[in-house]
């Protein structure tokens, strides 16, 4: 059987998190060339391709099965280490996480804080629309994901988290002006966009009847800076209620004529038997249930 050595692993993993060779030598305190070569040793033995040279570096799909093994090895010798009774400063882990944006602004990171209070870990996290969160699962770059697939990816666990409400929402002032000079009123007005893998704000306007290529589009790749560009009148979009309802009962923002939408969430993370990991999940999972709607 294949014995794929575990430094690397780790090397290719580096090499992915710090996004090029040479800041991978300087995580690892190792010259570039040793990385390189680690890798090419690492590709010779399995046979495959594992590590696209590309700014940034990429893996393979057979690369993502081997920083996968990168992790849950380092998660497993964490939990090892700390139940040697190694120092909690000594081991603390790195936990990788896929987060939706409007997720982490609004009700994600209490519960980070929680495990942080009790366990020795720190956080990674990677910021990406919950239609795309699964994919960091599939390459191995993430340990867990707040995602909208409710299909486990493969050699991982689903749980149902609930659901996140948008709110159609606009200024009032931009409410005003499109509804008095423009045929078909607002839901004709330019829309703030999140980025262009952003298929909220059209599938409210499909809901309405509007063709969503009809209609122009800001694009504001910033969950703060989306909220803001919408409160300054730029157009407008889909905000999560908690965001929304603040700014509505002070009538800075009017909520639209329309069906709000309701975003499904769930939790995946690695098959493993992992206190971390299930802490973590644990965490979450009680947030979910206080402050999302039930499917």
């Amino acid at each position: 059987m294949m014995q794929i050595p575990l430094d690397g692993a780790e090397t290719l993993a580096a090499v992915i998190d710090e996004g090029s060779m040479d800041a991978a030598a300087m995580r690892l305190r190792v010259t570039p060339s040793a990385v390189s070569q680690r890798i090419k040793a690492l590709e010779e033995l399995v046979g495959r391709v594992l590590l696209v040279r590309a700014k940034p570096p990429r893996v393979t799909d057979a690369g993502a099965v081997v920083v996968r093994l990168a992790r849950q090895m380092a998660l497993i010798q964490h939990e090892a280490t700390a139940d040697l009774g190694a120092d909690a400063s000594e081991t603390r882990m790195a936990v990788p996480i896929a987060v939706n944006a409007d997720s982490l602004a609004t009700w994600f990171l209490p519960p980070l804080a929680r495990v942080c209070e009790r366990h020795p870990v720190v956080f990674d996290l990677h910021r990406d629309d919950q239609d795309h969160t699964a994919t960091l699962l599939e390459s191995g770059v993430v340990m867990a994901a707040v995602t909208s697939s409710a299909v486990a990816v493969a050699g991982c666990r689903v749980e149902p988290l609930g659901s996140l409400r948008y709110l159609p929402v606009a200024a009032p002032g931009f409410v005003e002006r499109w509804t008095t000079a423009e045929p078909g009123g607002v839901h004709r007005a330019a829309v703030v966009q999140y980025d262009r893998r952003d298929e909220l704000q059209n599938r409210w306007l499909r809901a309405v009847g509007v063709n969503p290529s009809t209609v122009p589009a800001h694009y504001v790749p910033s969950s703060g800076d989306f909220a803001t560009a919408i409160h300054l009148g730029l157009g407008w979009g889909m905000l999560p209620e908690a965001q929304a309802m603040p700014s509505i009962g002070r009538g800075v923002l009017t909520e639209l004529d329309g069906p709000p939408l309701d975003v499904p969430l769930y939790w995946q993370q690695w098959n493993l038997r992992s206190r971390t990991l299930d802490l973590v999940a644990a965490e979450v999972g009680a947030e979910a249930r206080r402050v999302l709607r039930p499917f």
